[in-house]
């Protein structure tokens, strides 16, 4: 049930590390304003339902099928959320949950852990967060990555949602010089290459890029968002003493290729053997970008869960085959620990996926009527 791209016998040792322990999921949100431009994601129908996407999933991750959530999980374009993915293995699994609040424009409905910082700006403005914030959010990410190292024996699942995010992402990789252009993923069935190309040059020139030699912490206030320091600072702390999975595709790419500069550049000791990616198949074999050629470029250990819903009787799930949503909120990497923890297969996660997308349903039946 999980394949690994890149990096073979690292990926293979770090399944044999982790299989039957128990994991730990972290979802960090952020909000950028790159979400409220027209067509850009398709995280969300609108623009205006964009800006929601990560209260609704944070709220569904927790509280699951629920009649008259705070925050409806948005309409798409086609699919379900893939907080259903996640919800559905950390519920029969058991597996704990924290939320983080990196910078959102309010918090979210559920209990979590807020670090007090702001929302970025579009990253076209060139100065999407105050400097003095993501070094905040940086050290704040380092200590609280050794602590939650120390509340589970297993592992530790590193998850976002930053509506938006595979954009700042390009702009990251591009700014820290890693060849991305048409490489990211999108949750659009066809990856939009050219408007993220037009956005991201648009802030990197803003920066001063290519000329300007900034400190990679200085890119992600230019061009970044909230998420990407404070996982790159989990990450690192956590690789110490823990093996970590970074829970997505193009986004966990620019934040593992954000941590070896910090590491690098800090000085910063950690263990890079312990640290993998893990998506989607759907992320993974996406035929509009090159997930694989961007974990060689970022020296990542890719991983991928198989999971199918090509049978699935629901015809939201049966939209992830023809490309759309295909990742979020750590969808690929909670499919991939279901395999690894307690051995489930596809029919089990399957299962489990339509029941709580049944469940919704159902809920969302009894409310309108």
């Amino acid at each position: 049930m999980v394949a690994v791209h890149t990096h073979l016998q690292q990926g293979q040792r770090w399944q044999q590390q982790v299989r039957g322990q128990p994991p730990l999921l972290v979802l960090t949100l952020g909000f950028t304003a790159t979400a409220l431009i027209p067509g850009i994601s398709a995280a969300g129908a609108t623009p205006s339902d964009r800006a929601y996407t990560a209260l609704a999933d944070a709220e569904f991750m927790v509280n699951g099928p629920a009649p008259q959530p705070q925050f409806p999980l948005p309409p798409l374009q086609a699919g379900a959320s893939p907080a259903v993915i996640s919800r559905a293995v950390i519920q029969a699994q058991g597996i704990p949950l924290w939320v983080i609040n990196a910078g959102l424009r309010q918090p979210p409905p559920v209990d979590h852990l807020s670090l007090g910082t702001l929302p970025a700006q579009c990253l076209s403005t060139g100065q999407a967060l105050p400097l003095e914030q993501v070094y905040r959010l940086w050290r704040v990410g380092l200590s609280w990555g050794e602590r939650l190292a120390t509340q589970t024996s297993g592992y530790l699942i590193l998850a976002e949602c930053v509506v938006g995010g595979t954009t700042t992402a390009l702009a990251l990789l591009r700014a820290l010089g890693i060849d991305a252009l048409d490489r990211v993923n999108s949750s659009h069935p066809v990856c939009n290459h050219a408007q993220k190309r037009q956005v991201v040059n648009q802030g990197l020139a803003r920066a001063g890029w290519p000329l300007a030699d900034l400190h990679p912490l200085a890119w992600v206030a230019a061009i970044g968002d909230p998420m990407q320091p404070v996982v790159a600072g989990m990450a690192l702390a956590a690789s110490r003493t823990k093996p970590v999975m970074l829970a997505g595709g193009t986004q966990m790419l620019a934040v593992h290729a954000l941590m070896q500069k910090l590491a690098a550049i800090e000085g910063y000791g950690w263990q890079p053997e312990r640290v993998v990616v893990g998506t989607t198949r759907w992320v993974a074999e996406d035929p509009t970008g090159d997930t694989v050629g961007l974990a060689q470029l970022t020296q990542s250990c890719l991983m991928a869960t198989q999971l199918s819903f090509q049978a699935s009787r629901f015809k939201a799930l049966q939209s992830y085959e023809q490309g759309f949503v295909k990742e979020g909120v750590g969808a690929g990497a909670c499919a991939i620990a279901a395999s690894l923890y307690q051995g489930w297969g596809q029919a089990q996660i399957l299962a489990a996926v339509e029941a709580v997308l049944a469940a919704k349903a159902e809920a969302e039946a009894r409310e309108s009527g």
